[in-house]
């Protein structure tokens, strides 16, 4: 296993991400045999997340070594990144040379912003799924989706997922199943309803009033004014 070519892993960074969409497929995604991995910033100061705590990006845009793989998280920051013309360049660059494409939850729009989900089927979380044809993407109800070299997943815990699949790509099934052995990702949650399919109807009509109503129209506009 050690003569493994190095791959090249960016997470890019920014206020307001999820932190659970940046680690969790980096936890994964950093146990590929020679995986290196950076987190990229517009500076290298503290990044805010949604959770209370910080991370410290490892590189700034312009130092940022090619990815071989380029993963954008999602989270409510988003929407103020979709704005941001450094940011857009930044994954559109990368982009251009990445061997995959991929994003978690609400980082398919910035991938859209870029340009790279035109034409191709795609998921992101499940309150904002209907706006992926603002990005000219198809949407498709699933925790992960492949088209091509792009893997775009469904909401935060859906970035394991993702990562998995992509290692079993990259090293194959064994690789694979061993590093979802190694983190015991062996999901039994107390409770059938981590998507609205499932989910109790006054539990996701509570949660989208409460959150989520403003939250996508909030997406809409930045994706459309």
């Amino acid at each position: 296993m050690t003569d493994m070519p190095a791959t090249t892993i960016v997470f890019l960074l920014f206020p307001g991400i999820t932190q659970l969409d940046f680690t969790a497929p980096a936890q994964a995604l950093s146990r590929i045999p020679g995986a290196i991995l950076a987190g990229a910033a517009a500076s290298l100061g503290p990044i805010a997340t949604d959770s209370g705590f910080s991370i410290l990006p490892t590189h700034d845009f312009e130092g940022c070594p090619q990815a071989d793989i380029l993963c954008v998280p999602g989270g409510h920051g988003v929407a103020d990144a979709l704005g941001d013309a450094a940011t857009i360049d930044f994954i559109a660059r990368q982009a251009a040379g990445a061997q995959w494409v991929t994003s978690v939850c609400t980082g398919a729009f910035l991938l859209g912003r870029a340009g790279l989900l035109a034409g191709k089927r795609a998921t992101t979380h499940w309150a904002y799924v209907h706006l992926l044809p603002l990005v000219g993407a198809e949407p498709v109800n699933a925790r992960v989706v492949e088209h091509g070299n792009v893997v775009t997943s469904g909401g935060v815990t859906s970035g394991l997922d993702f990562a998995l699949t992509l290692i079993a790509r990259l090293r194959g099934d064994a690789v694979a199943q061993a590093i979802q052995l190694a983190i015991e990702y062996d999901p039994a949650p107390p409770f059938i309803g981590g998507h609205p399919d499932r989910a109790p109807a006054a539990v996701t009509a509570g949660l989208k009033a409460r959150v989520y109503d403003a939250a996508a129209a909030r997406m809409e506009q930045a994706l459309t004014g």
